[in-house]
C-alpha cells in the first residue's frame, strides 16, 4: 500500500510515521522539517509511542509517488485549496483523504477528485522542534466515511491500515454529523483557549464556560438548519458530554490556534467559528457569540 501525506505538519508527519509501519508514506512537508526526516528521522513522543522514525519526505511529491493509493491531506484548512490546485494531476481519480479542521474543506477537494474520504481526528499535536512532535491527549478514535455519506470497500481498507499502524480508527456511514461534532468541540475550545492562553482544562471555570455554552447553543441552531443530525441531540447533552469527558481528555492540551498566534501564522478560525457564523447569517439565524470570537481571533492575527 502506498499512501502519500500533502501539507504534512504536525499532524500529517505523526501520521505518517505511524503509518510508515505497516505501508510505503511519503509525505510533502516544509523544507526543515522535510531536511530534518531525512537527516535524523521524525521524533514523537507522547501517548502515540516514543521514538525516531523514518519515512520518504521532501517538499515535493516525487513522479514515482504519483500512482499512491491514498492521498491524505493535512494541511490547514486556508491551505487546502492550494494544495489540491498544485497537486491536481496527482490526486485527479485518486482517493483523497481530509485530515483536517473545520467544515468546507471536503467539498473543496471534491471540486479536483470524485473520490472524496472525510476524516475526523481529534488529537493534540504539538511542536517540539523541527520533526519533531508531541502527542499529547486523544479525546476520541479517528473516524472515516465516504463524504458526503457512506462507507465502501476503500474506507475499510483505510480504517484496516490506521489500526494495524496503532491508530484508533471507526467507519462511519455519517461523515458529516461527525465533521460538525469535530467542529462543535473546536468551536468551543480552540479559540478561547488561545485569546485567554490557557489549556482547555481552565474553560471549565464558569465564567469561560458560560461563554462556551453560547458558542455549542448558536452551533446547534445552524447544524439544524443545515440538515445534519449530530450524535447528541441538543446543545445541554452535547454540553455536559464536552464537560465530563472531552474536557477531562484535553485538559491539559494548548489551543493549536494559540500555536498558530505565537508563531505569526493565520489561524483556521473562518473554517471553525468564522464558518458558524456565515452559515448562521445564511440562513437568517443569529450567531453573536461566534461571530464575536471570530472577529477577537482575526484582530489578533494582525498583531
Amino acid at each position: 500500500m502506498k499512501i502519500v501525506v500533502l501539507g504534512a505538519g504536525a499532524v500529517g508527519l505523526t501520521v505518517a510515521a505511524k503509518l510508515s509501519r505497516v505501508a510505503e508514506v511519503h509525505a510533502v512537508a516544509r523544507k526543515r522539517h522535510a531536511d530534518a526526516v531525512r537527516e535524523r528521522g521524525f521524533l514523537m513522543t507522547g501517548i502515540w509511542g516514543e521514538g525516531t522514525c523514518r519515512f520518504s519526505c521532501s517538499e515535493d511529491l516525487p513522479r514515482t509517488w504519483q500512482a499512491a493509493d491514498y492521498y491524505i491531506i493535512t494541511a490547514k484548512s486556508t491551505d487546502t485549496e492550494a494544495v489540491c490546485r498544485q497537486f491536481a494531476d496527482a490526486i485527479r481519480g485518486r482517493e483523497v483523504v481530509s485530515l483536517q479542521n473545520g467544515i468546507g474543506n471536503e467539498e473543496v477537494i471534491g471540486r479536483f477528485t470524485d473520490r472524496v474520504i472525510g476524516g475526523m481526528i481529534i488529537t493534540g499535536f504539538e511542536w517540539r522542534g523541527d520533526a519533531a512532535v508531541h502527542v499529547s491527549v486523544e479525546a476520541a478514535p479517528v473516524k472515516l466515511g465516504r463524504f458526503p455519506s457512506g462507507t465502501g470497500e476503500a474506507v475499510g481498507r483505510l480504517a484496516d491500515l490506521l489500526l494495524a499502524a496503532g491508530i484508533r480508527t471507526e467507519v462511519t456511514g455519517e461523515i458529516r454529523s461527525d465533521l460538525w461534532s469535530k467542529t462543535l468541540y473546536n468551536c468551543a475550545l480552540n479559540p478561547l483557549g488561545a485569546i485567554m492562553n490557557v489549556p482547555y482544562g481552565a474553560l471549565a471555570d464558569p465564567h469561560a464556560w458560560a461563554v462556551v455554552t453560547e458558542i455549542v447553543r448558536e452551533a446547534y441552531r445552524v447544524v439544524g438548519a443545515e440538515g445534519v443530525t449530530l450524535p447528541l441531540a441538543t446543545p445541554e447533552a452535547y454540553l455536559e458530554y464536552l464537560q465530563t469527558a472531552q474536557l477531562p481528555a484535553t485538559a491539559a492540551h494548548h489551543s493549536s490556534m494559540l500555536q498558530d498566534l505565537a508563531r505569526g501564522h493565520k489561524t483556521e478560525i473562518d473554517f471553525m467559528n468564522g464558518a458558524v457564523a456565515a452559515l448562521a447569517r445564511r440562513h437568517g439565524l443569529d450567531a453573536p457569540y461566534n461571530a464575536c470570537i471570530a472577529e477577537l481571533i482575526r484582530f489578533r492575527e494582525r498583531l
